[in-house]
């Protein structure tokens, strides 16, 4: 009989937990490795040599060369011989196939979330909280929408962003205290920071049904965020948000018209696909000691 995982289910990285298996003896090293090896590229880091592999992840160099060696033969890394280094290769994208499958909403609510989009001049896109991450699973845009792009697997910090904060307001009190320890020990200096502006945007989305964000993330772009729903028996929580270039923005737009457009959509993709509105409780203001 299969053990059943004693982590969360929502590990922060798969170089975080292996760092913690090393008395595991039912945990799969070598597996974990060369998961940590394809989550070092990222964008901006989407060629890779096994020596910088070897300096991001903290394996040795000659693991790392068997590594991806194997992953190339597999098809999950391709090999560029004029510069001797790793792309991800194309069939990396069949593991996100079954996820986003599963997550048919995306395709209800993306005609409604382009109209939006169209409509503000801006982008209007869906995640899923990812331990201390958004995951984006949908986005839409219009035509002009500045520096900042959302595509689908990008991911954003919890803390510091509109959609994170409508996220983790969906969690159930226990889970939303851990995530804020899971935050605080990942970055002490980024949770001090953040914290009060993160347990405002909390409050905001129990009291408006959306949260703002000026900038926090990129200072361009001021956004708006909705909880979607949080799915009990698989612990997923989902949010949408609204990114506008600053500039395009009357003062108060965002939370008069915008804010509240964006929360109607939600209720209106929750009322598509049969989901409830998510109960929103009050949070607490305690600080965490970060140690710091």
């Amino acid at each position: 009989m299969a053990r059943p995982p004693s982590r969360s289910p929502h590990p922060t990285s798969a170089a975080a937990v292996l760092a913690e298996s090393a008395d595991d003896a039912a945990f799969a090293t070598t597996l974990a490795k060369g998961l940590v090896v394809l989550e070092a590229f990222k964008a901006g880091s989407t060629l890779l040599g096994n020596m910088e592999l070897s300096t991001l992840t903290g394996i040795p160099r000659p693991t790392v060369a068997r590594l991806t060696h194997t992953l190339a033969e597999l098809g999950y890394l391709r090999y560029d011989p004029a510069r001797a280094k790793y792309h991800v290769g194309a069939r990396a994208l069949r593991l996100a196939h079954p996820l986003l499958a599963d997550l048919q909403f995306r395709q209800f609510a993306r005609p409604m979330m382009q109209e939006l989009a169209q409509s503000v001049r801006g982008t209007v896109s869906i995640g899923q909280l990812d331990a201390t991450s958004m995951i984006y699973v949908e986005t839409a845009r219009s035509g002009d929408v500045g520096p900042h792009a959302p595509d689908i697997g990008m991911p954003i910090p919890v803390v510091m962003t509109a959609m994170g904060r409508a996220a983790a307001s969906t969690l159930p009190p226990p889970d939303a205290a851990r995530l804020e320890r899971r935050i605080a020990a990942e970055d002490s200096e980024l949770w001090s920071a953040f914290q009060d502006r993160y347990r405002a945007g909390l409050a905001q989305c129990v009291s408006r049904g959306f949260c703002t964000c000026w900038g926090e993330y990129m200072a361009s772009i001021h956004a708006v965020a909705a909880p979607l729903f949080h799915a009990t028996e698989t612990r997923q929580s989902f949010s949408i948000n609204c990114g506008i270039p600053a500039f395009r923005l009357q003062p108060g737009q965002l939370e008069s018209e915008i804010g509240p457009r964006l929360a109607a959509l939600a209720d209106s993709i929750r009322a598509i696909v049969g989901q409830a509105a998510p109960a929103l409780p009050a949070r607490k203001t305690k600080k965490i000691n970060t140690g710091t």
